[in-house]
């Protein structure tokens, strides 16, 4: 009985990949565990009470805000897919991924990363008709014209998760597989192949570049425009509500695309494997967080609109507590 179950136990673990996590890499698991899971539960409330927010004010019915709530649903995606499994695996003791999971995961972040990508350039776009082109803005920025725009970004996360996760999950891995990280990478699974991946490794990255290049391109264009018309400005409280507009989002830019660029646009050999995933985990756990804060903390409307329903939310909470 015993041999039998070793037998089974031993191809189970030659077939699913092993995530060697952040807590592997660490002696204080249990206080980084502990962090990790108050990070979700932020992640998980902050960009839920967003969504729920914008669809529930009239007044947040507006471009910006429905890409807000577009980039909070990316976001509220992008950490379930990970973390809960990082934070079970670490209870149960066990880090095994099977190859349909490991490529569900894979998928999911290719997907989402890409779609925030471009989303992050629609709303520097947005930003610039806004405060560049206001009278020009009701006809720019139309609901059809938003829809139509998140749905590229959507459609474009898609297409790149559709072509690259088959791609990645079909090469042969007969080197150990260990991966370097707490969840299924593309650029940590290529190093775990004994077959000859240098072109596909070429496209991919080609690939990357494309889509960070142009987004950042979109994004900086916008923003030269924008602090170009500010600069010219008189008002000076027409600069600082110009600046307060465009602050918040840059604050969500620059980082998430800071980590991008260090993980898929430089060369393997200037970071290791350890630095893949500390970045991995900025903008798959930190940036998830720090979004929904950004954007509520800092904006007036969000602010107010929280303010409104509170009264709301205290009257439900003593009928239902009259009732227990």
């Amino acid at each position: 009985m015993y041999s039998g179950n070793q037998t089974f136990k031993n191809q189970t673990s030659s077939i699913y990949f092993t995530l060697m996590g952040l807590f592997d890499q660490t002696k204080h698991s249990v206080f980084l565990y502990t962090l990790i899971f108050i990070f979700f539960l932020i992640a998980l409330t902050g960009n839920s009470l967003l969504i729920f927010l914008i669809l529930l004010d009239s007044r947040l019915h507006n471009p910006m805000y429905f890409f807000i709530s577009q980039l909070s649903l990316m976001d509220l995606v992008y950490i379930c897919v990970t973390v809960p499994k990082m934070l079970v695996d670490q209870i149960i003791g066990d880090n095994t991924i099977s190859p349909l999971g490991c490529g569900i995961q894979m998928f999911f972040h290719l997907t989402l990363s890409a779609a925030e990508v471009c989303l992050l350039a629609a709303m520097a776009y947005d930003r610039y008709v806004a405060i560049c082109r206001p009278l020009h803005y009701p006809l720019l920025m139309t609901s059809k014209v938003c829809k139509l725009l998140v749905s590229v970004c959507w459609l474009l996360g898609i297409l790149e998760g559709l072509v690259f996760t088959p791609i990645t999950m079909s090469f042969p891995y007969c080197q150990s597989r260990k991966i370097l990280n707490f969840l299924c990478e593309s650029p940590a699974l290529m190093k775990l192949s004994c077959s000859d991946v240098y072109l596909y490794e070429k496209l991919m990255y080609l690939c990357c570049v494309l889509m960070l290049l142009i987004p950042m391109s979109i994004i900086a264009t916008s923003y030269v425009l924008i602090l170009h018309l500010i600069h010219r400005m008189n008002s000076a409280e027409g600069r600082k509500k110009a600046l307060a507009t465009c602050s918040s989002h840059m604050m969500v830019v620059l980082p998430f695309f800071g980590a991008a660029t260090y993980n898929y646009m430089l060369p393997r050999s200037y970071h290791t494997g350890e630095q893949d995933m500390s970045v991995s985990a900025f903008y798959t756990i930190i940036s998830p967080v720090l979004n929904p804060l950004i954007y509520s903390l800092r904006n007036k409307d969000v602010v107010i609109t929280l303010r409104s329903i509170m009264p709301s939310v205290m009257r439900v909470r003593k009928v239902v507590n009259g009732k227990i």
